[in-house]
This record gives structure tokens, sequence and C-alpha cells, in this order.
């Protein structure tokens, strides 16, 4: 059963270089960041969850992260939390604000 990994300076570069990841991005204090953790936790604990897709969660105001910002650009123009993107054997394909499984379902069945 697939779970939310909560992913820091030394662990990221690993999650998003699976097959297939799922990136969600918060802050600590973002009561909808909480409630799509909720969410997506409690969709990962089901039997619908894909075994094969790897689950990650970053805080961005967790320290250390500057080898991630630097990697991954795009990140400084995230102005809306959380937000989610999808990885596929390294590279960004997908991304999305917003906290809704029926989104996050409908867009990574593209990939898998």
């Amino acid at each position: 059963m697939p779970e939310l990994e909560l992913l820091d300076r030394a662990t990221w570069e690993d999650c998003l270089s699976a097959p297939v990841a799922v990136l969600m991005l918060g802050k600590n204090g973002c009561a909808a960041c909480e409630t799509w953790t909720e969410d997506l936790s409690a969709y990962l604990g089901s039997d619908e969850a894909p075994e094969q897709v790897r689950f990650g969660k970053l805080l961005l105001d967790t320290p250390g992260l500057g080898r991630f910002k630097i990697a991954q650009p795009w990140v400084a123009e995230v102005d809306v939390l959380p937000y989610n993107a999808i990885f596929v054997n390294g590279e960004r394909v997908k991304e999305w604000a917003g906290g809704n499984i029926d989104r996050l379902v409908n867009r990574l069945n593209r990939y898998l």
C-alpha cells in the first residue's frame, strides 16, 4: 500500500526519480495543505491507490531545500498551496493547485 512520504533535502531526489511520482507541496501551518494531506492519506490507505506510484510531500518552509529549489525553478512561481506535480522518470509532466482526489486520479491515470 503506498504512503505519503514526508520528503526532505536527503530524500526528494530519490522520490521524484521514481518511474511515476506525485509531489505535494505545502507549508507548515497551511490549513488547506493539512486537509489535502488528510484526504490524500485516506486515499492512499484505500484499495484504489495505485501501488506503482510514489507519493511525496515537501514542506517548502523546511530549512535546507536550496538544492531542491535550484533543481526545480518552477517552484518559485507557485503561489497557491497545496500544489501538486506528477513526475515520470524524473520529468515533471503535469501540475495543478488545490487538493481533490478526483482531479488527482484523472491526471494520474494519463501516465499509468
